[in-house]
Formats: C-alpha cells, structure tokens, sequence
C-alpha cells in the first residue's frame, strides 16, 4: 500500500512544523552545528546559495504537477485513474484514491471543473483544491481561470492561494476542457502565489507538448519568477528564468506518470522590488532555444543545471530524484523521495545542498512542496510554500 493511503500518527505530529520559519523549531532534522558548515562561504553567501537552490528545484516541480494535472486531470483521459469507478467519470465528486473531481465545480458554474487532492486515500484531509473556469476561444484554443487553495494538513483554512490564467493553443479538448495529450498543444501561464491576500510569488511559464502515440511523449518548458515580497532580513529579492529544451512525459506499466528533463537556467537576486518578468515571443516546437519568460532587473549570481526526474501517482507526487545537479557557485544538490514516510509527511522529499562535499543546506517538503529549508552554517530556517522559499 502506497504510504499515502494511511496518515500515521507520527506524519499528523510533524506537519505541526511546516510553518517553521527564521531560526525556528528543528523541523527539518538533524541540524549542522551553529557555525559549521562550509568554511569558504560567507554566511550571506551560503543563504543565498540555499534559497537559490529550493527556488531553482522548487519552479520545475511546481509547473509539472500543473502540467501533469492538465494531462491527466480529467477522467476521460486519465491513464493513472484506470481503476477509478465508473460514476467519477462524469465527475460527482467520487473519491477515488485520495482524488476528487467536479464537473461542473462545486459552485455549479458553467464551463468549469474542480479537483481536490487529499493528503489521504479516503479523502478525509484536504490537500489542494484547484478549480478550473475555462472559455473557449476557438475549436483549437481556451483560456483558463484556475485558482488553487493550498491547505496544511488538518486545516480547513487555505494557508495561501495560487491563481493563474492559463491559455492554449493549437490544442483540442475533452468536454472537461482539458487539452487531449496525444494530439499535442501550446500552453502558457501567468500566475501568483498569494499568503494571507499579499501577492508572495511571481511565475509564468509555456509548455510545448509534441503530438504522439503510445506511452511517451516528448516537451519542452520554461518559466522565469521572483519572490515579490523578497527576505527582508537580507534585503534581497531571489528570482530564476529556466528552461527544459526537451523532456519526456512517460505513462509507466504500474499507471503512474514520469516527467524526465534536464532542467538549467540561471540565479537572480536584486533589491525588494527589483525584478520583474517579461513576455516575449510564444514558442510552438521544440526544442526552445529563447524562451517566453525572462526576468528583468537584478544580477545574476549563477546559472544551474537540474537533472530531474518526477513520478506521480493518482496525479501526486509520488517520487522525486534529483542526482548531482550543478548550483551557483559550484553547489552540488542531491534530492531523494523518503518512502518509508507518507507523502504527507514534511519529510517525505529531502534535498542536500553540498560545496566540495561540505554542508551548505539541506531541506524537506511533503509531497505538495511544503516544508523548510535550513541553511548549515546557522541553523537558521526559511519557510517553503508550494515549492519556494517565502520566508
């Protein structure tokens, strides 16, 4: 039995600390020594090397649950929910493997759809609830109002809200609206991750998916972002602009989805409010040579280079490796899936920040990219939401 399907005593204790934040509690483990660390680096140097790092993973992981969503978010096409009963197909609201899905969404409106994850296989504690209004524009293209609310474990107040407007072009489409994977499409997205009605996080993004048959499917991406809030103990605004020239999607024999790519781009900071993102051309064939999305402002503290490998499960993340990835400034980042914990778990996905082989930070989210990163040479933490840093 998936580690999902049962919430242990010990996943409901520690999701207590997955608000921990600026020199908080030891939510995330084991912790280096106050001081240690890498010796070479500057405490500075080392937190922004940290937050560099879980915003340059975090963006990837955060646009391929979306675009794994989109791909196997309606029933009618949904590979990974052969199992599902009959009645969800036309979408009452059936749970089915921690899943729940709406059509048209709970309010009644017209064009829409709802999805609810659970942190649970009996839909008992909400995860993320993502409604979807789509307006189609012409037989080949939508637009999309989706707004998410993120919940922490046993909450039943979204601790934020992500909403984005999402367009599609040289698409077709289920009667969900969703685009049919197989016959390929354009995708684009502007959004904000927004925490107590304050806009936090900035991203936008395109996707190019190839037509195909059979179980792989080939993609490129990119996405460019800021914190807009920015640290304000350092002063600073951490940003990323990062493309996947070419990716594959791939439909297991056990039904769950594999997104593969090498994922590389490059490390921004600037004074609070000094970066913005701007739109260029939209790309319709891969592979990507000049991406969409950029960012403006702020210097470059470094490009990266992220071999990352993310397997979903009934449309959750089921699986995340990441294996010598190179970061700014000669960082090496290594991330593991922890299954002997459920992916509710704060736990569940870990990731070690190293400089020749010295500590530089570590993190751990649950399986929704929510958690905390801790730089070695303090101590100190950093809440992650949603897969960034927010403070």
């Amino acid at each position: 039995m998936n580690a999902r399907h049962v919430l242990t005593i010990t996943a409901l204790l520690g999701s207590t600390m997955l608000t921990a934040c600026g020199g908080g509690g030891n939510a995330g483990g084991t912790l280096p020594a106050a001081g240690g660390g890498n010796s070479t680096q500057s405490v500075q140097q080392q937190t922004e090397d940290a937050i560099d790092t879980a915003n340059a993973v975090g963006s990837p992981v955060k646009d391929f649950q979306s675009y794994n969503n989109d791909a196997t978010g309606s029933p009618l096409q949904s590979s990974v929910r052969a199992e599902s009963v009959s009645r969800q197909s036309v979408g009452d609201g059936s749970c089915s493997n921690g899943v729940e899905f709406f059509a048209p969404d709970k309010h009644g409106d017209p064009n829409s759809t709802e999805r609810i994850d659970f942190y649970d296989n009996a839909c008992t504690a909400i995860a993320r609830d993502a409604v979807r209004i789509f307006t189609p524009s012409s037989a080949n293209s939508e637009t999309v109002a989706r707004t998410v609310s993120l919940f922490a474990l046993n909450s039943t107040t979204p601790a934020a809200v992500r909403s984005e407007t999402v367009s599609y072009t040289n698409a077709t489409f289920d009667r969900y609206g969703f685009p049919v994977l197989s016959n390929g499409f354009d995708r684009t997205h502007t959004g904000e991750l927004d925490i107590n009605g304050v806009k936090t996080i900035d991203a936008d993004g395109e996707l190019v998916v190839a037509a195909s048959t059979g179980n792989s499917t080939t993609f490129c991406s990119d996405t460019a972002g800021f914190n807009a809030t920015g640290n304000q103990s350092l002063g600073e605004t951490f940003g990323w602009a990062g493309m996947t020239p070419s990716g594959t999607r791939t439909v297991n024999g056990d039904g769950t989805v594999t997104w593969q790519s090498t994922h590389t781009g490059t490390a921004y900071t600037a004074a609070i409010g000094g970066l913005s993102i701007q739109a260029g051309v939209q790309n319709t064939a891969c592979p990507i040579s000049t991406p969409m999305f950029t960012l403006a402002g702020g210097t470059s503290r470094g490009q990266y280079s992220i071999p990352i490998s993310a397997t979903y499960a009934h449309g959750v993340l089921a699986n995340l490796t990441v294996t010598n990835a190179s970061l700014v400034n000669g960082d090496t980042l290594n991330v593991q899936t922890n299954s002997g914990v459920s992916p509710a778990n704060e736990h569940f996905i870990s990731g070690t920040l190293t400089k020749n082989a010295n500590p530089v930070a570590n993190f751990n989210v649950d399986a929704f990219g929510d958690g905390v990163l801790i730089v070695a040479a303090t101590g100190k933490q950093y809440q992650i939401e949603d897969w960034h840093v927010v403070k």
